[in-house]
C-alpha cells in the first residue's frame, strides 16, 4: 500500500516519484528469471497448505476484514490482518480482485507490530493504473507499482501492465526464500530480487529487510480488495541433522540422490579442461556426448557401492549429479581416512572443503580449522566458523543451503558458514552459474558418501 494514504477530504501525502531513486525497471526486467523455473520447482517439494477455509477468518488476527462469497475482503475499517502463525521461507499463492484505485499490500515477515513496509517488508497490491496515481500533483515512484517491494525493489508492472481489468480476479505467486523475493503476476515474473544485493530506494531505514521470519499480513487503507484461494508451501530451513532417519531414505519433501545400491542419478566428471562448466557449455552436442561417455567409463571403474555407501577407490575422477541444481537444500554424509582431502562442488564450482584437521602436512593451509569452509575463496567464507569434524573414520553430516549467491553450511549440527558467498573459481569476478551439477570431489584417496538428499528451492 501507499503510505500514508490520506482519508477523503484530507491532504494527499504520499511518496512521490522524486523521493525514490530512479531505478530502471527496464534493466530490472532483463535480470528477471522466468516464471516457468518457479512453476517447475513447485511441482515437487512440500505439500500445499490452505491459509483460508473460505468461510471464516480462523488462523488470522486483526480487524476490518470480513468473509464475502468465499473471499477475505478489506472493509472501510480495514488496516492489518495477519496470520496467527509466523513463517520464514515459503511460497504463497493467491487470487485477488481490485476496484478502481484499490490500495493494499502483502506484509512479508511482519513482526506483528509497527509498519509492515519497514518493520517487515510489503509487496504492493495496487490498482496502479488509476488516474488518482497519475496527475499533476502526484505520480507513482518506481517501487510503488503493483508487485514492488515497497521502497526496496521496483516491479516491472509499469511497463508490462499485467493486472487484469478491475473487477476481475488476478493470480499471484510470491516466493520468499532466504534473501530472495520473486513476484509472479498472472503467469509472468514482475519482480525478482535478492535483498542482500539491494539498498533501499526511498532513503529510509528498512530493518524488516533483514528479518528471517514473521507473519503474512494484509495491509489495508479501507479500500476494497478481495483475496481467495490462499495457500502456502513452507520451505523453512530443514534440521541440520536427521537423527533416526533410515539410511538412504529421503526425509519429507527431499529426493534421494543415492539409493544405496547403484550409481543411478550420477555421472562421471569430465576430464580437464571440461571439468570447467563454462568449457563444457561450449562443446557441441557430439563433443559433449563423447566427453561424457569417457567420464562415465572412468566413473564405473573407480566408484562403486559397498555396505550402502558410495565408495571411491582413490583413482580416477570425481563424481557429479546427473541433474543441475540452482537453489537447494542438500544433505550428504561423508567419511575419509587419515590425511585425506575431498570436497563438495556447488553449481560445478569448488568447493566446500573436506579434510583431516589433524594432518600436520596441511597445517600451513589451515586444515586445523576444520571442514566446511569455501577454501578457494579469497575473502569471506574461506574458513569455517568452528571446528566441527568428527574423528577420522566416523561419519560426518553436511547440511548445505544455497540461495542465490549465498550459502549456509552446517557440519554435524554446527553452523560453519553463515550466508557466505562462493567465489567463482572458473571466472573470477563474474557470477556463478545459475544452475549446475553438484560434485563429490576426490584428491586421490579413498572416500565414502551416503544419505545424499536434495530439495530444490523455488527461484
Amino acid at each position: 500500500m501507499l503510505r500514508p494514504f490520506a482519508l477523503a477530504g484530507a491532504a494527499l501525502s504520499v511518496l512521490a516519484a522524486p523521493a525514490f531513486a530512479q531505478t530502471s525497471t527496464a534493466a530490472a526486467a532483463a535480470a528477471l528469471s522466468p516464471a516457468s523455473v518457479t512453476l517447475e520447482a513447485l511441482k515437487s517439494g512440500p505439500e500445499w497448505v490452505s491459509l483460508f477455509d473460505g468461510k471464516t477468518l480462523a488462523g488470522w488476527v486483526g480487524g476490518g476484514y470480513q468473509v464475502e462469497d468465499g473471499a477475505i475482503v478489506c472493509t472501510k475499517e480495514g488496516n492489518f490482518l495477519h496470520t496467527e502463525k509466523q513463517y520464514a521461507d515459503y511460497v504463497l499463492e493467491f487470487e485477488f480482485k481490485l476496484k478502481p484505485g484499490s490500495n493494499n499490500g502483502i506484509g512479508v515477515r511482519y513482526p506483528g507490530t509497527g509498519d509492515a513496509a519497514y518493520d517487515g517488508m510489503e509487496i504492493q497490491v495496487l490498482d496502479d493504473r488509476d488516474a488518482m496515481y497519475h496527475n499533476d500533483k502526484f505520480e507513482l515512484g518506481p517501487a510503488q507499482y503493483h508487485g514492488s517491494i515497497y521502497g526496496i525493489s521496483p516491479s516491472t508492472q509499469k511497463e508490462k501492465n499485467l493486472l487484469k481489468p478491475v473487477g476481475e480476479w488476478n493470480h499471484q505467486i510470491l516466493v520468499v526464500v532466504g534473501d530472495h523475493i520473486k513476484v509472479i503476476l498472472n503467469g509472468e515474473t514482475i519482480n525478482d530480487a535478492y535483498l542482500s544485493k539491494l539498498n533501499t530506494l526511498d532513503g529510509k531505514p528498512h530493518p524488516g529487510k533483514n528479518r528471517t521470519t514473521g507473519h503474512i499480513a494484509f495491509c489495508g487503507h479501507g479500500d476494497y480488495v478481495a483475496y481467495r484461494n490462499l495457500r502456502i508451501k513452507d520451505y523453512s530451513p530443514a534440521a541440520p541433522v536427521l537423527p533416526g532417519n533410515p539410511d538412504n531414505t529421503a526425509p519429507p519433501s527431499f529426493t534421494a540422490l543415492f539409493n544405496g545400491k547403484d550409481l543411478t542419478n550420477w555421472k562421471g566428471l569430465a576430464a580437464p579442461p571440461n571439468d570447467n562448466p563454462f568449457k563444457r557449455a561450449a562443446l557441441s552436442e557430439a563433443e559433449a556426448a563423447k566427453v561424457q561417455a569417457e567420464a562415465d567409463a572412468n566413473m564405473k571403474a573407480h566408484w562403486s557401492v559397498a555396505d550402502g555407501a558410495l565408495l571411491f577407490d582413490g583413482k580416477g575422477a570425481s563424481l557429479a549429479t546427473a541433474k543441475k541444481y540452482g537453489d537447494f537444500d542438500f544433505y550428504v554424509d561423508w567419511k575419509i581416512p587419515a590425511k585425506a582431502d575431498s570436497g563438495i562442488y556447488l553449481r560445478g564450482t569448488p568447493q566446500v572443503q573436506i579434510w583431516d584437521p589433524a594432518n600436520p602436512a596441511q597445517f600451513s593451509v589451515g586444515n586445523q580449522k576444520g571442514s566446511g569452509g569455501f577454501w578457494n575463496n579469497k575473502g569471506a567464507g574461506k574458513d569455517p566458523l568452528v571446528l566441527a569434524d568428527k574423528p577420522i573414520g566416523e561419519w560426518n553430516t553436511f547440511h548445505i543451503r544455497m540461495i542465490g549467491d549465498l550459502t549456509s553450511i552446517w557440519l554435524n549440527g554446527k553452523l560453519v558458514l553463515d550466508k557466505a558467498p562462493l567465489d567463482n573459481y572458473w571466472a573470477p569476478g563474474t557470477p556463478l552459474p545459475r544452475e549446475e551439477q553438484i560434485e563429490l570431489q576426490n584428491h586421490g584417496n579413498n572416500l565414502w558418501f551416503k544419505n545424499i538428499y536434495v530439495r530444490e528451492l523455488p527461484r
